[in-house]
């Protein structure tokens, strides 16, 4: 594979990307080849070196999902985490996805649920001294803010669920990607061009 070659699938597979990151990604893979040519390497042996890079960039996007995650911590970003994991495409994670999209179903049941327990309550305490509720206006506002009160509390389990959940999923694909990592890291290219200029 041409250097050309792998620039052009590299960038196509980093679609999706912030044009920022993706050019610096794009920057950093072109000084790749710039050393490995000159420390006298063809581009074929600097691309094999690298490895695909159409896998190459699902990595990097999964990588890049995480780090969004880590540090903004909201529910986009962690869509685009779980998005950027599956799409690396490794046959264990597509094995845990029917698993794992019936649990995001169940919290997603949940947190419809916990709206509607807080409307609920809200709808109680305001037209519950109104209507004539049972045990008179002051039961009324009770049972309404109990209603709300819980829907916050199923709320914030739901929160601290779907945060560990996220995390388990990155920590899951960390594994993946620490034995994918060898064909990302730059060293080896370096290196093995310094061997083959030595030798």
């Amino acid at each position: 594979m041409t250097r050309a070659e792998f620039i052009d699938r590299l960038k196509e597979g980093l679609v999706g990307l912030p044009t920022t990151t993706a050019n610096e990604i794009i920057t950093d893979y072109q000084t790749h080849f710039d050393d490995g040519l000159a420390a006298g390497r063809t581009e074929a042996e600097v691309a094999a070196a690298l490895g695909d890079p159409v896998r190459l960039a699902r990595e990097l996007k999964a990588e890049a999902g995480i780090q969004r995650w880590h540090q903004e911590k909201n529910p986009s970003a962690a869509a685009g985490a779980v998005f950027a994991v599956l799409g690396l495409g490794a046959l264990d994670i597509l094995i845990l996805l029917p698993l794992l999209m019936g649990v995001i179903g169940t919290v997603f049941g949940f947190f419809i649920a916990a709206v509607a327990l807080f409307v609920c309550g809200g709808v109680i305490m305001v037209a519950g001294p109104f209507a004539g509720f049972p045990g008179g206006p002051f039961a009324a506002i009770l049972m309404g803010l109990g209603l709300m009160a819980g829907a916050v509390f199923i709320g914030a389990l739901l929160a601290v669920f779907t945060i560990w959940l996220v995390n388990g999923i990155v920590w899951f694909a960390r594994l993946h990607y620490r034995l994918l990592k060898p064909a990302l890291e730059p060293t080896p290219v370096s290196t093995t061009s310094t061997s083959g200029v030595s030798a």
